[in-house]
């Protein structure tokens, strides 16, 4: 499952295609962000963004939702993924919003404005009356876009090899922002 047809002031947010594991590749080039994403480290580039690719499709496939591809409208490019997903912590499903960005376009917001879209979806559709982010314990940048979406750090656990922190907003905090 993925959500269609949806655009922010500055992107449009499209279902991730196979074909787009060749743009993919440079998310992993010279990504100071690659280590919180507890990754594979000895595959190839083109195995790395391939595999990144067939998962979210999977995702849609097994209506476990997925990232999806954020393409500035302004340049037509492809500047990093967003989205829901659906995920089991601690014995739990849990929906989650995740978002990675090309490292030339940190700072902007992008990521924000992303999120900001997805989880006003969750909750405006019912989706879901809490959202989570999964967020490696090193990870700054992405804890100050939890935090500008509303959501609370509220543990740390280890997932997948690595510590973070896991991030909330319940629908009824998010009605008061």
């Amino acid at each position: 499952m993925y959500i269609t047809n949806i655009e922010t002031e500055r992107l449009v947010i499209r279902r991730l295609y196979k074909s787009d594991s060749e743009l993919w590749k440079k998310f992993f080039i010279n990504n100071p962000g690659i280590d919180f994403l507890g990754l594979e480290v000895d595959m190839s580039i083109e195995d790395q963004s391939k595999s990144w690719i067939d998962k979210q499709l999977s995702r849609y496939a097994n209506n476990l939702f997925g990232h999806q591809a954020l393409i500035e409208k302004e340049s037509g490019l492809l500047i990093g993924q967003c989205g829901l997903l659906t995920q089991e912590i601690e014995g739990n499903k849990e929906i989650e919003v995740g978002y990675h960005i090309l490292p030339k376009y940190w700072g902007m917001g992008y990521a924000t404005e992303a999120a900001t879209k997805f989880r006003n979806f969750a909750f405006e559709n019912e989706l879901t009356d809490t959202l989570i982010s999964v967020i490696d314990i090193r990870n700054t940048k992405s804890m100050n876009v939890a935090r500008k979406l509303g959501m609370k750090q509220e543990k740390q656990l280890k997932i997948h090899g690595l510590d973070v922190w896991i991030y909330r907003i319940n629908k009824e905090n998010w009605i008061c922002l």
